[in-house]
Order: C-alpha cells, then structure tokens, then sequence
C-alpha cells in the first residue's frame, strides 16, 4: 500500500475536519523550534530522544516514556537533546470534555506509544466510523486517564528573573553566587529572593536544584554515565548527586527509568 505524503509542519494539521491528526518528523540534535502556539491541543511525543519544552510559566523535561500535553494557544518553545523522532498529536480541544486545560507531562503507556504512532500512519481525513476512528477514539481514552508526571520547574513572568532562569536552563552547571545573579539582574538581593519566591513558589537554591536534576534526567535518558552527568550538571560528586536524586525521585539514577519514574515529583513538591 502507498502512504499519502504527509505534511511536517504543524499549521498544516490545525484546520483537518478531523478530531485528531498525527505528524511524524525527524528533528537533528540542537534543534530548536522557536516559540509559538497552536490553534489545537497538542500531545508533543518522541519515540526517540529527548525534549525540554519552555512555556511563559514552566520548562518541562520529555523524556521518551513521556509525553507534554500543550492546551489550545499556549506559547511554546521545544529543545532538542540529540536526534529526535517526534511523533506529535494535534487535537482538537472540543473533541472530548475530560481533555487536560493545562500543560503537564504524561505517562505514555506501551499501548499508548503504538496508537502514537499508528495514527501517523493513518490517513490524514481516516474514517471516523471505521477500525481509524477507534484508534483515534482510544487514543483519546487514553489521554483523559493517563497519570500526569510532574517533570517541570516553574519559570517566573518577571522579565529580569525570566532572563536570568533561561541563562541557567541553558546552563544548569553555572554556580553563580546569589548576589552575582541579583546584581545581573538589576536587583538587590533581598528584591531578587522575594520577587522569585513570590513568582515560583520556591526559593532560588531549590529552583536551581530542580534544574540540575531536570537536566539531569535529560543527560541520563540519552545514556550518559552517572558520574558525568553528576559533574556535568553542577555537583562536586556522583555520591551527592545520587543521594539528592533519590531523595527527589524515590530511586537512585541508575534505577530511574527502568522504575518507569513513576515516584517522581515536581519542584515545590519536596523541600
């Protein structure tokens, strides 16, 4: 059987008279898609790789057991780690009324990863009626009862803080003292700690903590050894790397992803 061509850019999937639509697309190591929105629901999936995804109010980590629900018109910017299989859904937000209203990583569960990726390979106008509706149908299902993993840092609305929050994600090694940071910032350092723990919820130490451990699990899901991720993301040590790992995720780093990170919890969630 020929496969239809199939669009990869995803404007061209917002207007199908279809509930669901799928685009499958190959994106390069560092690739960036700047910041944008869409005018359906999206469920940003790789079937390889790993992405970390910023919007005006957190940066998220996907790993490839995950995926990001991303509401209508939400602003959004992707990172690849490494080559990226994408396997996306847009979905349009009237098509079932227990569909998530904010973003939020997802388990993507065995059976979800092959609905995933059969609706790429599905025609783009499939039969609703038919064995393709289904699919779309279940995916769907699938999608309203799926536990949300909690892989973010918030991210501030204040320009200053913003900017000095996006330095570190691109850089979560960075040790720059407090005052440094307030003083880049145009603030005193007593101005800097509560303007950030009034729009985070969490003081500095504990945000740059969560970013050490998110970029972390971005390093680890692409198979870097433990010990260098410890370094390569700030710590003096794997021993005290490992020890904060398990503390936030409920296994040590070596046990995460083959537990499946079902224990792991959201910066705020843990002191």
């Amino acid at each position: 059987m020929i496969r239809e061509q199939r669009s990869t850019r995803g404007i061209d999937y917002q207007d199908v008279p279809r509930p669901v639509s799928a685009l499958a697309d190959e994106y390069p190591a560092d690739h960036v898609d700047p910041r944008h929105c869409h005018a359906r629901a999206q469920l940003l999936y790789a079937s390889a790789g790993i992405m970390c995804v910023i919007t005006d109010t957190a940066s998220f980590v996907v790993p490839p057991q995950r995926a990001l629900w991303i509401p209508p018109k939400v602003f959004h910017e992707v990172h690849c780690r490494g080559h990226v299989s994408v396997r996306t859904l847009y979905i349009d937000a009237t098509a079932l009324p227990d569909l998530p209203s904010d973003c939020r990583v997802i388990e993507v569960s065995s059976l979800l990863r092959e609905l995933i990726i059969e609706a790429t390979i599905l025609p783009v106008e499939y039969d609703e009626d038919g064995r393709d509706g289904r699919v779309m149908d279940l995916i769907l299902d699938e999608i309203t009862h799926t536990p949300a993993v909690p892989l973010h840092v918030p991210m501030p609305s204040h320009p200053n803080l913003e900017r000095t929050c996006r330095s570190i994600l691109a850089n979560p090694s960075r040790s720059d003292t407090l005052d440094a940071l307030a003083c880049a910032a145009s603030m005193g350092r007593r101005t800097f700690t509560r303007h950030f723990k009034r729009e985070t919820g969490m003081t500095f130490a504990d945000w740059r903590q969560h970013v050490r451990l998110m970029e972390a699990l971005s390093r680890l899901a692409i198979g870097h050894r433990v010990t260098s991720v410890a370094f390569d993301v700030g710590y003096n040590s794997s021993s005290a790397f490992t020890a904060m790992f398990k503390r936030t995720f409920g296994v040590p780093p070596t046990e995460y992803f083959s537990a499946g990170g079902a224990t792991a919890v959201s910066a705020g969630d843990r002191g």
